[in-house]
């Protein structure tokens, strides 16, 4: 339940330093880089906006021609690679990098090119299919589509909805003759005709026709095309070739097409040996861009650059001794001004470490604020499990994590670390609480001696105290106890708080008074036989235990009234205030109702399971009865546990964001962001005296 104190730091080197101190304190990543000093006539800032769009071009490219790559080619890995972290790389790897580094960037802009290029040819591709299909009806039509006629006729060309019969069309154009009509082909959708008739009846012939809904062809040809016309005898243009001879040339355009989508696509995949350069591309401009942002902040003069920030007070010493082991550097060290917004650095043991980035999810202490971590984290591991609480379960997610841990203990990041311990303390404390209740995978154990084995003598393990579902009322009553003491806790952890900031009569007024209230009215409570009968409890308070929580209740309201409307000099206003205060006692019973929610999911964890064992055991009959016993066990266990592991874990964190933390803690603070190796793939590694440092 602390914080490591910080320091304000100052160091001041050479210029023709700069570069190798950056980079050193990149990889130490433990100075927080500010920008806390003022510009002057010496010291001023370099602009670094063109480098830093260079660098952020480049990790684009890189981005995006892994992207590219990973859609031709997926690369190999395995389910629990996730849990490998990035691979770590001597610093010799990151300075030979420079030269390859021209040729890796010209690669990302080769393959985006090749992409751009298989983009384009599939666009084209999809017009020419668009074109073979509407060029096919005409296949065998031995003139061309835009066919306009002769000096003495008139050629229609065209298309007529629905089919139609050579008869037909004859019919409706009899009063025109001479004209001839061939009909090209005929669907059920649309029937292609060439009419030919005298010039001196062409405009009669063409009214009608637009009477019977004639439209002509969509396309004749698409003059963008290039066809390959040496073969082609006595023709001008590609406008004056016929149908099935646009088909030919636009089918080889075709396979032309696809034979250069297919050339483009071989190349993109030929890249994937140079992968782990694009991956590698993209960690060092990430690292490059980062120390430019740092660049950005420094004041410099034409010797002498200066670099201010935080560091945890821990790390000042090594720091310090390295640094002028190695350069000309001079540093300071200060305690932080009240003004300076502080960052926040969590220090916790391997218990609570795993939710501090819960506790950030809500947000980082502020100003003058303990680090709830460790209260929280006894609690939170509790509360989990008893919303889950199967053994069975527990005993599943507990053995999954531990063995992440430790298969992966030696490259697993430290996030990913944390969270597998999270969920590792969670599956113990469900272990826990299913054994208090006695649940197996719900009743697994009863189902299968009965089911298997005949077995009457029924339950197999009892439970160490009750069954919830046998008692719910006593399950109620236990989950608004714990929620008391959660409470209670958080009332305590603000009297904590008040108490470091010397605020000793605050700890009276907003702490004791409650307090007191709270736990008299609740021994009030139980004094009446209609809330003990609703409970399903018996408890027996002498009457002057009665009498003392009564008058203490009455004193500590009073109290409240009077005192938690301090800071107004009205004397009408601060009472107004402190009774809007005591109004707050309605807020802390549905803060407790809210706890019901432990004996919700508690049942529903156990009623789920237990139907998935009914439903198993009806089909355990028969030569495939254990078959499929299994595998319905399996399945419906399966999907209990995912959606119960689930509300545990939002129902969880919400029962310490807004019953737990609204008691005490605000937030508002801002973590801790060292200067160092933000990476995606790759970490870099180098040997000290300390050991390796990553």
């Amino acid at each position: 339940m602390a914080l490591l104190q910080m320091q304000r730091i100052n160091i001041y080197a050479l210029k023709k330093d700069r570069k190798h101190i950056l980079e050193l304190l990149q990889r130490r990543g433990v100075v927080e880089v500010r920008d806390m000093l003022k510009e002057d006539k010496v010291f001023s800032k370099s602009d670094v906006s063109v480098a830093k769009q260079s660098l952020e071009k480049n990790i684009s490219l890189a981005t995006e021609s892994l992207s590219i790559l990973n859609n031709y080619i997926k690369e190999s890995s395995s389910m629990l690679s996730a849990l490998e972290g990035r691979k770590e790389l001597p610093v010799e790897v990151y300075d030979g990098f420079r030269e390859k580094y021209k040729t890796t960037v010209d690669i990302t802009k080769r393959i985006i090119e090749l992409a751009k290029i298989i983009a384009e040819n599939k666009a084209e591709l999809l017009k020419l299919q668009t074109q073979v299909e509407i060029l096919s009806p005409w296949i065998n039509l031995d003139i061309p589509l835009n066919f306009k006629g002769t000096k003495l006729t008139t050629g229609y060309i065209g298309t007529l909805p629905k089919p139609w019969t050579l008869e037909g069309i004859y019919d409706r154009l009899a009063d025109y003759m001479p004209l001839d009509v061939d009909i090209i082909s005929s669907t059920k959708e649309q029937t292609c005709i060439f009419v030919l008739c005298t010039n001196n009846n062409k405009d009669k012939v063409y009214e009608i026709l637009r009477g019977m809904d004639f439209t002509l062809p969509s396309l004749t040809i698409d003059r963008s095309t290039t066809f390959n016309l040496s073969t082609m005898d006595d023709i001008s243009t590609t406008a004056d070739i016929s149908p099935a001879m646009q088909l030919k040339f636009i089918r080889q355009q075709l396979d032309e097409t696809k034979k250069q989508i297919q050339v483009a696509m071989d190349e993109i995949i030929s890249y994937d040996k140079d992968r782990n350069k694009l991956k590698f591309l993209l960690d060092y401009d990430t690292m490059r861009l980062e120390k430019y942002e740092v660049l950005g902040t420094l004041l410099q003069s034409k010797n002498v650059f200066i670099i201010s920030g935080f560091i945890a007070e821990k790390d000042i010493k090594d720091l310090e001794e390295e640094l002028t082991s190695k350069f000309d550097v001079a540093i300071d060290s200060a305690n932080p001004r009240k003004k300076d917004e502080v960052p926040i650095l969590y220090k916790n043991n391997g218990f609570s470490e795993p939710l501090e980035g819960t506790v950030n999810s809500y947000s980082p202490p502020g100003k003058g604020e303990i680090d709830p971590t460790m209260v929280m984290s006894l609690f939170y591991y509790a509360l989990f499990g008893l919303m889950l609480s199967d053994a069975g379960y527990g005993f599943l997610i507990a053995v999954a994590c531990a063995f992440g841990l430790i298969k992966f203990r030696k490259t697993m990041e430290k996030p990913m670390k944390n969270t597998l311990k999270m969920y590792m303390f969670c599956g113990i404390a469900t272990v826990f609480w299913g054994i208090v209740f006695s649940s197996y995978f719900g009743d697994i154990f009863d189902v299968v001696a009965k089911t298997f084995f005949g077995v009457t003598d029924l339950p197999i393990i009892p439970p160490l105290w009750f069954y919830p579902v046998e008692k719910p009322m006593l399950m109620l009553t236990f989950a608004m106890a714990i929620g008391i003491v959660h409470l209670l806790t958080g009332l305590a952890m603000k009297g904590y708080q008040m108490a470091k900031q010397k605020d000793y009569m605050g700890i009276i007024y907003d702490v004791v008074f409650w307090y007191v209230l709270l736990i008299c009215g609740v021994v009030i409570l139980l004094s009446m036989k209609m809330v003990t009968n609703i409970l399903g409890i018996n408890v027996d308070f002498p009457d002057i235990v009665i009498d003392i929580a009564k008058i203490a209740a009455l004193v500590s309201a009073v109290g409240i009234i009077l005192t938690n409307g301090r800071e107004s000099k009205n004397p009408f206003k601060r009472i107004l205030k402190g009774l809007y205060a005591l109004y707050g006692i309605s807020g802390y019973l549905s803060d407790i109702l809210s706890y019901s929610r432990l004996l919700a999911l508690g049942l529903a964890t156990g009623i789920i399971g237990t139907v998935v064992n009914q439903m198993a055991s009806m089909t355990a009959g028969g030569a495939f009865g254990p078959i499929f016993f299994t595998l319905i066990v399996v399945i419906g266990h399966a999907l209990n546990l995912g959606i119960n592991a689930l509300g545990a874990y939002v129902h969880t964190n919400r029962l310490q964001y807004v019953e737990f933390f609204g008691k005490f803690y605000e937030g508002g603070g801002k973590v801790f962001k060292p200067f160092g190796i933000n990476t995606k793939y790759y970490r870099i590694k180098e040997s000290t005296k300390n050991g390796i440092i990553r």
